[in-house]
């Protein structure tokens, strides 16, 4: 129950990713030639919430995916996915 499994929604958590990176990577040049606070507090927000959406967007794909198959399909794995969703739940 616990490999990594591939979906849909992976594409878009990556594009996310890869916005928040970009958007990280502005905020430390910006830091480096001294612009504003409220500038840079306006992109770390914008970073926080990209990274935010991504991670809630995976963790929704692992309950609608892996965990809900697991429960529906008398999976002998059945408990075990109530055990991962428990462990997940600690980083909503």
């Amino acid at each position: 129950m616990t490999d990594m499994t591939t979906h849909a929604t992976h594409t878009d958590i990556v594009k996310r990713l890869k916005r928040a990176n970009g958007h990280l990577v502005s905020v430390i040049g910006m830091i480096e030639a001294g612009r504003p606070c409220t500038d840079l507090a306006q992109q770390l927000h914008a970073v926080e919430k990209a990274i935010a959406q991504a991670k809630r967007t995976l963790i929704q794909d692992h309950i609608d995916h892996c965990l809900d198959a697991a429960m529906t399909a008398n999976d002998p794995d059945g408990p075990s996915a109530v055990a991962e969703f428990k462990a997940i739940v600690k980083y909503l």
